[in-house]
This record gives C-alpha cells, sequence and structure tokens, in this order.
C-alpha cells in the first residue's frame, strides 16, 4: 500500500488529518500511503514544522563545501574500500589455485 510521495504531497497528507481532523486511517486510504507513514508525518511535523518532512537521504556536500578533514575521511574510505577489494581478489586467488590442485 505504500508508495513514494513528494514534499508537496507529504505536506497535503498531514494538513488533512491535522487541518480537516481525519483519522490516520482514512488519510492511508485516501492518499493510498500506509498508516504508520501518516502517522509519523504528523508526529514530525508537530515536532520540527513542515521542515522535517524533507527527505535528505543520499545528499551528500557538494566538493566545493568539503573540508580538508572531510576529505580526508573520504580518501580513507576509498583506500579501506581499495584494501578490501584486493583481499577479496588475494583469497579467490588463493581459492582458485586450491581447487586446481584438487582436481
Amino acid at each position: 500500500m505504500s508508495r513514494k510521495t513528494t514534499f508537496e504531497e507529504r505536506i497535503k497528507i498531514v494538513e488533512y488529518v491535522t487541518k480537516y481532523d481525519h483519522a490516520y486511517t482514512e488519510a492511508a486510504a485516501h492518499f493510498q500511503v500506509s498508516y504508520q507513514q501518516v502517522r509519523t508525518w504528523v508526529l514530525k511535523v508537530r515536532d520540527g514544522g513542515y521542515a522535517a518532512l524533507i527527505d535528505n537521504r543520499g545528499h551528500r556536500k557538494p566538493k566545493q563545501e568539503l573540508t580538508e578533514l572531510d576529505k580526508a575521511n573520504l580518501r580513507i574510505r576509498e583506500l579501506e574500500a581499495q584494501v578490501k577489494d584486493q583481499e577479496l581478489y588475494a583469497a579467490f586467488i588463493k581459492k582458485f589455485q586450491e581447487l586446481q590442485r584438487r582436481g
């Protein structure tokens, strides 16, 4: 029953519940979203206003806004990922050679 919603849709859903005194269940059915999502949005708006409905997942700072520490941490993560890939490759080669010797 859940679906992706825009910021504007979330505002309409919250207003449907708060201004027009509809239940969470009614709003969920009317807008085809889950009950829990409606309830969460209403509680977020009560605590932090409509700005709390903005979905910031996946947004990162542009490279120009990164501090030196941020850049260093990013480089460390990249290097750690490379080391992990190399370890995985070495383990694969070792296992492959072992299988070749067996049979």
